[in-house]
């Protein structure tokens, strides 16, 4: 894993973008009825890029191998979006390592809250949200792909 390294891009850069088009062709297989990705990659050249968040991807010998974001909801959360690792380097820690960067990022931008939603058929990402600390809330948001909404402070 140490031939993988994380950094901070503008969303709208080609390594960004390509990773968010693996990321919505994948959505569009697994999810029941398929993903429209609308204005997405629009929203995050605005909402994931300074000063309202951030953008990370994961390369790994010089291919990106994931990606995700970071979007400011108010002055102490942000939520994670768009979090994505490729098929060929699951199951080796590495959503696990870029949820804790995108996590030290948000910290780093003052956050003290974590949100996020995800989809029932992602079972992988659920798993590892809830090992990783995060907690079950209501809906705050109106996603229509979300079906679970959790939480985490980043502050103790």
């Amino acid at each position: 894993m140490s031939d993988v390294s994380f950094r901070v891009v503008d969303a709208s850069s080609a390594g960004a973008v390509g990773a968010m088009r693996a990321y919505f062709a994948e959505l569009d297989e697994r999810f029941d009825g398929g993903f429209a990705i609308g204005s997405a990659l629009d929203d995050a050249g605005v909402w994931m890029n300074p000063p309202h968040g951030r953008f990370l991807v994961a390369d790994r010998v010089g291919r990106v191998v994931g990606c995700g974001g970071l979007q400011r909801v108010d002055a102490s959360t942000v939520e994670i979006k768009r979090m994505w690792v490729d098929a060929s380097v699951r199951g080796i820690g590495l959503g696990k390592r870029l949820l804790a960067r995108l996590e030290a990022e948000a910290v780093a931008l003052g956050a003290e809250r974590a949100v996020l939603d995800t989809n029932r058929v992602l079972t992988q990402a659920i798993s590892m949200y809830t090992a990783a600390g995060y907690s079950p809330i209501e809906r705050y948001n109106d996603n229509p792909y979300a079906h679970h909404w959790f939480t985490k402070p980043l502050t103790s």
